[in-house]
C-alpha cells in the first residue's frame, strides 16, 4: 500500500469515527487492565457481561485479593481460561501492592512484569490510559494488516513494528481502535464484506466479495 494510500484510509475511517474507543467497559486504569486480561481469546461483549457483576464488588488490588481466589473465579468463570485468568488477576494485584502502591504504572516493562500482562496488554494500557500511539496488534489488526497490504507480515512482532512505520503520525493514537473494528464487524475472518467496506477502494484484497442481496 502506498503512503497516499495509507494516508486516505485512515483519513477516511478517522471520518466515520474521530474518538474510537475500546468496547470493555471500564471506569479506572485498573478495571481496564482486568478486562483486557480477561479479553484474552475471549469476546468484549462476555468479558463485559463478567465484570458488570465483578466491578461493583471489588475493583481495586487490594478488594480483589480480600475477595479470594474461588469467589473471583465465581464471577469469571464463564470466560475462556478462566481459571488461569484468575490464578493471573490475583498476582497482579499482588504485585500492583507490593511495587506500585496499588496502581498501574505507566512504564512498559513494568506491566510486562505484571502476571497475566504481555506485550499486547501493555499496549492497550498505555493507549488508552496513558495516550501513547502503541498498535496491540490482535488476530483482527494481524489479519487486516495483512489482507489490505497495509503491513504485512508473518508475525504479530513484525506487524506491529510495521505498523508503527507505516501509520501516518497524525492518525498514530487511534489507529489500533480504527483497525480492530473494522476487523472485527466488516474485514472478518471467513467473509470480508468488501461491498460495504469504507476503505475498499485503498485495500489490496484482489478478491473482493460481493453483495449477497
Amino acid at each position: 500500500m502506498t503512503p497516499k494510500k495509507r494516508h486516505a484510509l485512515f483519513a477516511k475511517l478517522q471520518a466515520i469515527d474521530p474518538h474510537p474507543q475500546t468496547e470493555l467497559v471500564y471506569s479506572t486504569p485498573f478495571e481496564l487492565l482486568v478486562a483486557v486480561i480477561l479479553s484474552a481469546q475471549a469476546t468484549d461483549k462476555g468479558v463485559n457481561v463478567a465484570t458488570a457483576k465483578l466491578f461493583p464488588v471489588a475493583n481495586t488490588p487490594h478488594a480483589i485479593l480480600e475477595l479470594g481466589l474461588p469467589k473471583l473465579k465465581s464471577f469469571v468463570k464463564t470466560i475462556g481460561l478462566f481459571n488461569t485468568k484468575a490464578e493471573n488477576i490475583m498476582g497482579m494485584c499482588r504485585r500492583l501492592i507490593d511495587l506500585h502502591d496499588g496502581q498501574v504504572p505507566h512504564d512498559r516493562a513494568a506491566l510486562e512484569a505484571l502476571p497475566g500482562v504481555g506485550r499486547k496488554t501493555a499496549n492497550v494500557i498505555l493507549n488508552c490510559v496513558f495516550g501513547e500511539p502503541t498498535m496491540a496488534v490482535d488476530t483482527h489488526i494481524f489479519r487486516v494488516s495483512n489482507r489490505t497490504g497495509l503491513a504485512p507480515a508473518k508475525t504479530v512482532g513484525s506487524v506491529e513494528k510495521a505498523l508503527l512505520a507505516a501509520v501516518p503520525a497524525e492518525f498514530a493514537l487511534h489507529a489500533h481502535h480504527w483497525l480492530i473494528l473494522l476487523g472485527r464487524y466488516t474485514c472478518k475472518a471467513r467473509q470480508p464484506e468488501c461491498w460495504r467496506c469504507p476503505v475498499a477502494s485503498e485495500c489490496g484484497y484482489r478478491p473482493k466479495t460481493k453483495d449477497p442481496g
